[in-house]
């Protein structure tokens, strides 16, 4: 088991079908063009996704989720890790709603929550 693995306050489900883009938050809100991504897996505090470039530790990022039944654009997340794998990098997100009190958003939540659900139920 991992570090990574340890720290997770919930278990995460594969969601390798559902489409990701990351763009990087800058200063007056200019930021990076977005990134599509392969999503891993997730659960309503973080995620892991496969990135053909890689990302600083503690970058700023603006996540666009799309799938069957779900879109939910612009949700502020940070990266906790990035790690070389396979052909690419292990990008670790933590979701920013639920780890800084002033950027707690009870729409997000309820949406990353359903998101969850989704692949819950997916997965068993």
């Amino acid at each position: 088991m991992t570090d990574s693995v340890e720290r997770r306050i919930k278990e995460r489900y594969p969601a390798e079908c559902l489409k990701v883009e990351l763009s990087e938050r800058g200063f007056f809100g200019r930021g990076r063009p977005s990134v599509p991504v392969s999503c891993l897996d997730l659960n309503r505090y973080g995620m892991a996704v496969f990135s053909t470039r890689p990302f600083e530790t503690n970058a700023r990022l603006n996540i666009r989720f799309e799938g069957k039944y779900i879109h939910q654009p612009r949700v502020a997340a940070l990266v906790v890790n990035c790690h070389p794998w396979r052909a690419g990098f292990r990008v670790s997100i933590r979701f920013s709603y639920c780890s800084e009190r002033r950027g707690y958003s009870r729409t997000v939540d309820n949406a990353l929550s359903r998101i969850e659900g989704f692949y819950n139920r997916f997965a068993s």
